[in-house]
């Protein structure tokens, strides 16, 4: 059966444009990571063939290859969630760092003809060239100035929270192939996320976002699961009515709220100005 498209840039069902980019940035090095697979390949290639010893050194090698660019590949996509965020925590364990060392390992043993000496220094290239490449992992804690550790975690802890309901959501709509509903999700996604960022923009928000970051998006992870599993079944389009008009509901909500969240904070600056105007007419300053 035919299938609309409806990509990135699309309109969804609805007519209305959406972008689910929105807070991202585009990923730097993934293009260059799918190459190092490439370099990779002929040591699986010539390995078949040759002696025990040789085969098994080249499969090791191989494999320590791949799992260098396994992990290069993770490092990228954590650095990008770290990038995307005004609050978050430097990713537990640095992913692009142990790529390296992976890689540089690999390339050690296949490079490896009786010269430990001469293996190591291609092994050392390697991993140089890699972090020269790609880069090191984050290192920090991304913080807002004048907001405090406490806070500041307890923000990050949230919004990894959210983010992980918002993951398993386009996870499970991904099993159904359609296009359309896949992007209807990522616009909520976006407009959810247009939330996150107010709330690591100014934590004093988390508060008043909690119920949204925490309840309301974990029933709307529930009830992606068990959309998606109802329509891979049967196929049901009145289910799927029913699921894109709860996506529309959350989103009009997570909009008013961000909006909310927004006033609130100018409101704030206001009256933080007038207290100061106050203040400095108190003191005999004039303003103009």
């Amino acid at each position: 059966m035919a299938q609309k498209y409806g990509g990135q840039f699309s309109p969804d069902a609805s007519g209305k444009p959406k972008s689910g980019m929105t807070g991202r940035r585009p990923q730097r090095g993934r293009a260059r990571s799918n190459l190092l697979f490439l370099a990779a390949l002929p040591l699986l290639l010539t390995s078949f063939g040759a002696g025990p010893v040789e085969m098994a050194t080249k499969l090791i090698a191989f494999g320590a290859m791949i799992l260098g660019v396994w992990l290069t590949r993770a490092g990228l996509d954590a650095e990008e969630a770290f990038a995307a965020r005004t609050i978050a925590r430097r990713p537990a364990i640095p992913r692009k760092l142990f790529g390296a060392i992976s890689l540089a390992a690999g390339v050690t043993l296949a490079t490896f003809d009786g010269s430990l000496v001469g293996s190591i220094i291609y092994g050392i290239i390697a991993m140089a060239l890699h972090l020269f490449t790609f880069g090191v992992d984050p290192m920090r804690d991304k913080v807002v100035e004048g907001v405090d550790e406490f806070q500041t975690d307890r923000v990050a802890r949230a919004v990894d929270e959210a983010e992980r309901h918002l993951k398993a959501m386009s996870d499970a709509i991904a099993t159904t192939r359609d296009r359309v509903l896949m992007a209807r999700v990522e616009r909520f996604q976006s407009a959810a996320r247009d939330m996150f960022r107010q709330v690591e923009n100014d934590p004093r928000d988390l508060t008043a976002a909690r119920k949204y970051l925490g309840v309301y998006l974990l029933g709307a992870k529930d009830a992606a699961l068990k959309f998606a599993d109802l329509f891979n079944k049967t196929g049901d389009q009145s289910a799927k009515e029913d699921f894109t008009a709860l996506l529309d509901d959350l989103e009009v909500n997570f909009t008013a709220k961000t909006q909310t969240l927004l006033s609130n904070s100018r409101t704030d600056l206001d009256i933080e100005i007038d207290v100061l105007r106050d203040r400095l007419q108190r003191e005999g300053i004039r303003l103009n």
